[in-house]
């Protein structure tokens, strides 16, 4: 079964789809939804490379000079060029992905990217891999500061076995920072055999709260939501199938820290953004709960604290209190559900 999966997958994004002009839904982001510093980076990305390019979202946290990262999923390596710029010649960026036609457009365009950002050396590579099996391909446990993946995830048969290789491969206090799409209500299984209903990344998808659930299995015990919208279904054939599900493209982040508690606690903490993130100077939004001003006290929960402290984001902030008192869950810990429509707080500039 997980077989038949994989290669149904291989052959939608291989064979049938010939660039994202072909995609029935709008899960692909545009150049005009990229944050503006990422927007001179994707303008040197070659035409093929994105042309060929079905991401739902955006996969470029914070703070990545020096990281060594792994994308799951890599595709056609629009993400994988992307980091490499904002990792600079001493990062690196490995790209797996299962699909040799995509392979071949990725690394095709190797040296083009290296001439494009100015480095003598190359700081991307490919691997052909199941993003089910990372343990076959000789990646060292603990071994980087970031994994990301974009819109795929949901198209694999084993999801909970993602998850669980991801957790071992980052280094402690490194994160899960990934965009997918997510359903409103758990998939039927007939709707789940349709080849192009699962291609367009839809009958894979999970439902959000059981995510929520294997996220936690694997170890990541506090998964963040970063940002939401809901998904348009252009195709009146796919709409009949499958119009009932609301679908959403999220950005989650999971960090790896196994202190982190299954709820969100309150010890009177506190902490302030010093500033200095680039492209946060500010206020830095560690999710969609926690927008932080440069240099205001914010009280936040024992994760949120432990998140800062124990990832390479602490040099950037002040932590004031200890874990002695415990005074209950904290008071800002309803979870909004995912795909709310509260609009972002703005905050202006300091």
């Amino acid at each position: 079964m997980q077989e038949e999966v994989q290669e149904k997958v291989q052959d939608y994004y291989g064979k049938e789809l010939t660039s994202s002009e072909d995609l029935k839904t709008d899960a692909c982001c545009t150049l005009d939804n990229i944050p503006k510093h990422l927007k001179p980076i994707m303008e040197k990305i070659h035409p093929e490379v994105s042309s060929k390019y079905y991401g739902c979202g955006l996969v470029a946290p914070e703070l990545l000079e020096g990281m060594r990262i792994l994308d799951l999923g890599s595709g056609s390596g629009q993400d994988c060029y992307v980091l490499s710029s904002l990792v600079g010649e001493s990062g690196e960026v490995v790209g797996i992905d299962m699909t040799d036609e995509q392979l071949d457009v990725a690394n095709r365009h190797i040296d083009y990217h290296r001439e494009a950002f100015g480095y003598e050396k190359a700081n991307v590579r490919f691997i052909k891999g199941y993003i089910e099996k990372l343990d076959e391909l000789n990646l060292a446990d603990e071994s980087f500061d970031i994994i990301v993946s974009n819109c795929v995830i949901n198209l694999s048969p084993d999801k909970q076995a993602v998850l669980a290789q991801a957790h071992r491969l980052l280094k402690p206090g490194g994160e899960l920072y990934f965009s997918d799409v997510y359903a409103d209500r758990r998939v039927p299984a007939a709707l789940m055999a349709d080849p192009v209903l699962y291609g367009e990344c839809l009958s894979g998808a999970l439902y959000w709260n059981d995510f929520i659930q294997l996220a936690k299995k694997a170890g990541f015990a506090d998964p963040r939501l970063v940002e939401d919208r809901p998904l348009g279904i252009d195709n009146a054939e796919v709409q009949n199938k499958i119009g009932h599900i609301n679908f959403y493209s999220a950005t989650y982040r999971l960090f790896k820290l196994p202190e982190l508690e299954q709820s969100r606690e309150d010890y009177g903490l506190s902490v302030t953004y010093r500033g200095g993130i680039p492209n946060n100077g500010c206020a830095f939004e560690l999710d969609k709960q926690n927008k932080m001003p440069k240099g205001k006290v914010i009280s936040v929960c024992g994760n949120t604290y432990r998140i800062l402290e124990g990832s390479r984001f602490s040099e950037h902030f002040e932590f004031s209190g200890n874990f002695d008192q415990h005074q209950g869950i904290f008071k800002q810990s309803d979870n909004v559900l995912p795909f709310s429509e509260d609009k972002k707080e703005s905050i202006g500039c300091c």
